[in-house]
């Protein structure tokens, strides 16, 4: 099996250029949410209906992730992301040109079809690329896309909102993703190494995976991981506009903060999973995740001020206790079907956030005065997954993983290898 080497700086750029492919999914995905209030009264539809139509987005995902277990690791990783980016965007160009709910719905189902794969791409192209050592770092530089969707996408998308229409988001961000399409084209390697290994036909591929008890293990952590958060962030807009007193114009402000904070924590705690230990990392920010969870649906009360303190402790935790998680999702596959896996947790995780959000627009409620009503129950749900999470991480089987006291000797520049 032949193997080629990335300087630093090369690898760098393919981090930067993943994570530039991330944005555009994140900031398509979450301008959603925010955008709630102003769907509900412009198509007439309730919560729950809303909660459908953000749920269309990841149970779409959730379905073709399960597809691309068949084909993900036939394919060049650089050809197959390129195909599947290129009609992400098209797909977001649809929801910005759709006239009606049905429509819409159509567009979005379209859009989660091709950028949940994209997720569980990226993250199998890191593994591949990036050694076990130096995952934490690698997984927080692309997860600061996360944290620019937040502190610019979104903010910038609603701005758009504001003055040109609910379409203007969409048709900006099939703009970024054409722009970042030949980004990719110039700046990824092949990505074609894992051809060269023996094959087994797709269904045994799947089939191995499914019966490895490690595997299973790391989708239940992940469906846990995904489902904690998504109880509540598709009705977070709705409750501080109904329930806290939020206007549109300061919800923006949610996303401002908590994606500032987040840009400046993501790296740290990154590097930090590296060096003191990702499951330890991990299980940290899990549990430091709980305490906004119980405190939002007792924050109405408290003013903006308070309320953005909470959802930036949130923004934090989440995103913090993501990059350990996501590193140990990668390294807990088989390395020979690490693709295949990805994909197939990528439908898990795509799956979790769906039935989360659909279940969580069924718990909530509205009383005569047009308050939400029962969001407690979706934030116990959210501290109790986080909980379990804990629980589970620590029995993860983790491939390419070196005693702290080897890990430490290797060299953060080190090269990387692509197989």
């Amino acid at each position: 099996m032949t193997t080629s080497t990335l300087s630093p700086k090369r690898e760098l750029w393919l981090l930067i250029t993943l994570a530039g492919i991330q944005f555009t999914h994140i900031v398509d995905f979450m301008v959603m949410m925010p955008l709630g209030p102003q769907f509900t009264k412009l198509f007439s539809i309730t919560d729950a209906q809303f909660g459908l139509l953000v749920s269309a987005y990841t149970l779409a995902a959730g379905v073709s992730g399960l597809l691309a277990s068949v084909y993900v690791d036939r394919f060049g990783r650089k050809k197959l992301l390129l195909c599947l980016y290129m009609l992400f965007g098209l797909a977001t160009l649809a929801c910005g040109l759709a006239p009606t709910y049905d429509t819409l719905m159509l567009a979005r189902l379209a859009a989660g079809a091709f950028g949940g794969v994209l997720m569980a791409l990226s993250q199998t192209i890191i593994a591949d690329v990036i050694p076990f050592e130096r995952r934490g770092r690698a997984m927080g530089i692309v997860m600061t896309s996360f944290s620019v969707a937040t502190v610019a996408g979104v903010p910038g998308s609603l701005f758009l909102a504001a003055h040109f229409g609910w379409h203007a988001p969409f048709f900006a961000i099939a703009f970024v993703c054409a722009a970042l399409a030949l980004a990719a084209w110039v700046t990824l390697p092949p990505l074609a190494g894992h051809l060269q290994s023996e094959r087994q036909s797709p269904l045994a591929n799947i089939i191995t995976v499914l019966q490895d008890r490690n595997h299973q293990k790391a989708f239940v952590f992940t469906a846990l991981l995904m489902g904690a958060g998504f109880t509540l962030f598709p009705y977070l807009a709705i409750y501080l506009t109904s329930n806290a007193g939020f206007t549109l114009e300061q919800v923006p402000f949610v996303y401002l903060f908590g994606g500032a904070a987040t840009l400046v924590t993501a790296r740290w705690i990154g590097r930090l999973s590296d060096s003191v230990g990702k499951a330890k990392m991990f299980s940290i920010m899990a549990l430091l995740t709980v305490v906004p969870l119980a405190l939002l649906p007792l924050i109405a009360p408290w003013g903006v001020v308070a309320v953005l303190v909470v959802t930036t402790v949130m923004f934090v935790a989440m995103n913090g206790r993501n990059i350990p998680g996501m590193a140990l999702v990668t390294s807990a596959a088989n390395p020979k079907l690490r693709g295949t896996f990805m994909a197939l947790n990528s439908s898990v995780q795509s799956a979790a956030m769906g039935v989360a959000a659909f279940v969580g627009g069924l718990i909530i409620s509205r009383d005569a005065l047009g308050l939400v009503q029962h969001f407690w129950i979706n934030a116990m749900l959210g501290v109790v997954a986080s909980v379990l999470s804990v629980v589970l991480v620590g029995r993860l089987k983790l491939h390419g993983a070196t005693p702290p006291s080897v890990s430490r000797t290797v060299s953060p520049a080190a090269p990387a290898k692509i197989v």
